[in-house]
């Protein structure tokens, strides 16, 4: 499978759109990176979200760049209010301007950068961007996956080596069978957690219920165009761009290791 070029993709409004969204993202990235580390102004959404100034500029950037070169195409991101016009639309950029808000506020390296172009409610193209840690992972459908322009493949085979799961614990524990086990550290972004089982650095990835579709939409193709799988633990694809942007546990790993999970717990649930 070819490495992720947009100049290598024959579909010339996906190729313009591929260099659109490297430039915008890579971008967006030095942006959030100018901010890290100052004392940006921070509050709570919702229940319990945090959002900050950098978040909301690095929105503003992505949503400027992205809307004013393809106006016709939707738009979903997770610091702009939804517009259910996008319900309507078959291509639909879909941003976490700074997924692990979290984290960045922290001062920690694991936050991104995370945007997808979604078409007919699967994503095509993908950008992950983690400026402090210098890795940028771009997926372009049929092409393969890179890490800074390097291609890269999930890990083969089905065993499960626990130090390299990472995901909530309970959830973990159910693919042990009683062994104690140590767990990959936490990652604090959740595209950059699954985005990891892209390059083989983990063996699987879990997201926990109540991930929403700027969660997940990049790094799934990431993981998909690296010899990987993404679905709901029941082996269900997930679609993108619906009036209902949330979705349950899933799991991502590489293609026999996810087969493998998907069937152990449907074992579970039926045991």
């Amino acid at each position: 499978m070819a490495a992720a070029d947009p100049a290598g993709i024959a579909d010339t409004r996906l190729a313009r759109d591929a260099a659109l969204l490297n430039e915008t993202v890579r971008e967006a990235g030095q942006l959030a990176l100018s901010m890290f580390g100052t004392d940006v102004r921070q509050w709570i959404k919702g229940a319990s979200s945090p959002v900050s100034d950098a978040d909301i500029a690095t929105n503003e950037l992505v949503e400027r760049r992205l809307r004013g070169a393809t106006p016709d195409y939707g738009w979903l991101s997770e610091e702009s209010a939804d517009e259910p016009a996008r319900l309507g639309k078959r291509r639909v950029w879909i941003v976490d301007p700074i997924d692990g808000t979290r984290s960045y506020l922290a001062g920690r390296n694991d936050w991104c950068v995370s945007v997808a172009l979604v078409e007919d409610a699967a994503p095509v193209l993908a950008a992950v961007f983690a400026p402090v840690s210098d890795e940028f992972f771009f997926a372009a459908r049929g092409q393969g996956t890179t890490l800074n322009g390097v291609t890269v493949h999930a890990a083969t085979g089905t065993a499960l080596d626990f130090a390299r799961v990472a995901g909530p614990k309970p959830l973990v524990e159910r693919l042990a069978a009683s062994k104690e086990i140590t767990l990959h550290p936490r990652i604090g972004s959740l595209a950059l957690r699954l985005c990891r089982v892209a390059h083989g650095a983990l063996d699987a990835a879990f997201a926990g219920g109540q991930s929403r579709d700027w969660d997940l939409a990049a790094a799934h193709l990431i993981v998909q165009e690296a010899d990987g799988n993404m679905t709901a633990l029941s082996g269900d694809p997930i679609l993108y761009n619906r009036p209902d942007v949330t979705h349950g546990i899933l799991v991502a790993a590489g293609r026999d290791r996810h087969a493998d999970i998907v069937t152990q717990f449907r074992a579970d649930q039926h045991s």
